[in-house]
């Protein structure tokens, strides 16, 4: 069972939330809130998988009560105001439900945290090797493409997007997209994330400074601080 907070400061909107949980047999309603505030007090002695938020609140906005947890559990946001959607996006919502939102969609979005759920289980399972994808679909340019996950040499993080560089073309792949995303689809024996913004191919460093990175094909990645110990770790069990 997916456990799941509902925060809502309206009551008819958030008794309606409530049944649409009571009405997927794989959610469980851990916790009710009218306030953020309510929110982030019980999630000081408890945990969920999932909170259901709306955006547009008094004293603490959804947007602020989210960016201020340490370790938030997936967010899918309810609100009426669709200009909030990027920023959503740029606190990796799984899902953004736009007001009135029926219960097919809502359980198309509970599907999409299940679906986030069993991702992350298997990329920390002793099998997540072998089930690595090959091949990641994306859509870049209005249409979808094909990238081969051996041809990546470096991804980027830029706000909501993230540009793939690749070793078989000049122009990288651009697609709308977290990069947290992509760094729990990429294989983690291939790919680590070295900065915020940097996922590097293990295979094409090259060479390596106290700050900084260099790829086969010349380019210098800085080394974030809050990645740095990660990764002299895996150098450390590397070295000779």
């Amino acid at each position: 069972m997916i456990r799941v907070l509902a925060i809502d400061d309206e009551p008819l909107a958030l008794r309606q939330l409530i049944s649409y949980v009571q009405r997927v047999p794989f959610l469980e309603l851990a916790a009710q809130c009218q306030s953020a505030i309510d929110a982030r007090e019980f999630l000081r002695h408890d945990s969920v998988d999932v909170i259901f938020c709306d955006i547009n609140m008094p004293d603490l906005d959804g947007m602020s009560f989210v960016k201020s947890l340490v370790a938030p559990p997936l967010v899918v946001f309810t609100t009426a105001y669709s200009e909030y959607a990027v920023e959503g996006f740029r606190v990796e919502a799984v899902d953004y439900l736009l007001k009135p939102f029926g219960l097919d969609e809502f359980r198309r979005a509970a599907e999409r945290v299940q679906r986030r759920l069993q991702d992350n289980a298997s990329a920390q399972s002793p099998s997540a090797e072998a089930s690595s994808p090959d091949v990641l679909f994306v859509r870049a340019d209005h249409r979808t493409v094909s990238v081969d996950v051996s041809t990546i040499r470096y991804v980027q993080g830029l706000s909501e997007y993230v540009r793939l560089h690749l070793t078989n073309a000049t122009k990288p792949v651009t697609t709308l997209m977290a990069i947290k995303t992509l760094e729990e689809r990429l294989p983690r024996q291939s790919f680590m994330r070295i900065h915020k913004s940097y996922i590097v191919s293990l295979k094409h460093i090259t060479e390596i400074a106290k700050s900084r990175i260099t790829l086969d094909d010349g380019t210098t990645l800085p080394i974030g601080d809050a990645y740095r110990g990660a990764f002299e770790t895996y150098l450390h069990n590397k070295m000779l």
